[in-house]
């Protein structure tokens, strides 16, 4: 406490840091709102709101676990301050502990129990505990308290998506850009088209909205928008463009940020499966409908090792992620499958962390060449050099299915909706197989299952091998596996 000022101008100084840490937070400028809080708990130290809203900021920054412990010295100071209890919920879900963190938001619920923002965390935390009923009927106690609260709309979405409904999911899944943890909509002069209105004779823009990973899943519509007689303008992020321009049906493509040319309609790349009306049975799969530059497919061929089979490796995905600590895995988790024999394997890895590069440089027998890459096209050219690929939950496992590669994918227990429930295979990428973690953190039992099919693989004739030879159709009667998610992971109660 700062000695020498009266209890009112004490009381109105840390009301005006309160409300400018507040003020900052909604401006999204965390730094600088951790600041204004730090000066007003020099006047109060035990004041519950100001330690409640630094944590709010340390929470946005990605700081989980000081996040946390300011919650908790917020509710030492006062033990039912319900924003508090309910944004250590979200911290203890952010530190990936979502039994812990459902504990919490039930209490919380206890007292307030139509609170849409609480019961759409809650459905959240079910969600990734794989509980994908309980989570729907816990968005929709949000629903029905809030009708228009976007969040709720999109995870219910999302679990609909999850378990096969996609009549329900990809209508529902237009709720994402109303949320604080979706993109927001975009502000484009022509209309959203969503499959009412004729194209025949008109331009449309489709346009990235997500990550690398979804950009490459959903274009695989644009030539069919082409076909309902549009000229198709597809604008994604710059390093797609090249890759993309390959595409069939498509008249130009831009990255984002360039300038746009006319258009009538416009449609992000995410709302297409809802636009042309896509069941779990009418999903687009023709492989390949992405093909790399054939002169870097030589270059590639040329520099890597001339024996087969040649194996390319992604084990971590972008580290911003939300859900990076469940869906990426370290190097050395991935040893049983390192040792089999007569196999090369490269590595694609874009981005290396810390605590992988040592072995990766250790280990001789793996050839690194994803730091080379200059765009997604180079990647595509490695990748069809390649005889397999094996890789977690990232673009390159969604770059590889659209080639028609053969992909062994590793799932965690949270894996992202579109991959489906139980299943060993996918019907947007059938030349996939699905490995899903039976619970939180075991990679061993996928990397063991993994190294398994890949010694199949090795073992197989080159021209009989069941996953080399794979028809381009979908597989059928998939074998239940254990299940998963990863989409809704950015939690927030206003502070």
């Amino acid at each position: 406490m700062v000695p020498g000022l009266h209890t009112r101008e004490r009381e109105s100084r840390r009301e005006d840091f309160a409300a400018l840490g507040l003020a900052l937070c909604t401006m999204r400028r965390f730094e600088e709102a951790l600041a204004a809080y730090d000066d007003g708990l020099r006047l109060e130290p035990d004041d519950a709101e100001l330690h409640n809203g630094r944590g709010v900021a340390l929470l946005e920054l990605r700081r989980p676990a000081e996040a946390r412990d300011e919650f908790l010295r917020a509710l030492a100071a006062v033990p039912d301050c319900l924003d508090a209890l309910g944004n250590l919920g979200n911290a203890l879900f952010k530190l990936n502990r979502p039994e812990e963190a459902l504990t919490v938001y039930d209490r919380v619920l206890n007292i307030v129990p139509d609170n849409a923002q609480l019961l759409t965390n809650r459905a959240i935390a079910l969600r990734r505990l794989e509980r994908p009923h309980e989570a729907l009927m816990s968005a929709a106690r949000a629903i029905a308290a809030q009708p228009n609260f976007a969040p709720a709309r999109f995870v219910d979405a999302g679990v609909r998506l999850y378990l096969g409904d996609f009549a329900g999911g990809w209508r529902g899944y237009e709720w994402r850009r109303g949320g604080a943890f979706t993109p927001q909509r975009r502000k484009l002069a022509a209309p959203l088209w969503l499959g009412e209105q004729s194209l025949a004779g008109k331009t449309i823009l489709l346009h990235a909205e997500q990550g690398f990973g979804d950009t490459i899943q959903f274009v695989r519509y644009a030539p069919l928008v082409a076909a309902r007689g549009a000229r198709v303008i597809v604008e994604v992020q710059p390093a797609l463009v090249r890759l993309v321009s390959a595409m069939p049906g498509i008249a130009t493509v831009l990255g984002r940020g360039a300038q746009l040319p006319p258009f009538d309609f416009h449609c992000p790349l995410p709302s297409l499966p809802l636009a042309c009306g896509t069941a779990l049975e009418t999903i687009p799969a023709s492989l390949p409908y992405l093909a790399p530059p054939q002169d870097r497919v030589g270059y590639w061929r040329a520099r890597l090792p001339r024996c087969r089979p040649v194996i390319g490796l992604v084990w971590a995905g972008e580290r911003a992620h939300d859900n990076d600590i469940n869906r990426s895995m370290r190097l050395e988790a991935l040893a049983p499958l390192l040792d089999l024999v007569d196999v090369r394997f490269v590595s694609l890895q874009h981005d290396v962390c810390e605590t992988d590069a040592p072995l990766l440089a250790q280990r001789t027998d793996i050839v690194s060449i994803g730091q080379q890459f200059t765009d997604f096209a180079d990647t595509a050219a490695a990748i069809a050099a390649l005889d397999l690929v094996i890789a977690v939950d990232t673009a390159v496992a969604h770059l590889t299915g659209a080639l028609g590669k053969p992909l062994l994918l590793l799932l965690p227990f949270a894996a992202d909706f579109r991959w489906l429930r139980q299943r060993s295979d996918s019907p947007w990428y059938p030349t996939a197989r699905l490995f899903r973690q039976p619970c939180f953190g075991d990679w061993a039992s996928v990397a063991e299952a993994v190294r398994e099919e890949a010694k199949r693989f090795v073992c197989a004739d080159t021209t009989s091998s069941s996953l080399r030879g794979a028809p381009q159709g979908r597989r059928s009667n998939p074998e239940p596996v254990q299940p998963p998610l990863d989409c809704f992971a950015s939690l927030a109660m206003t502070s």
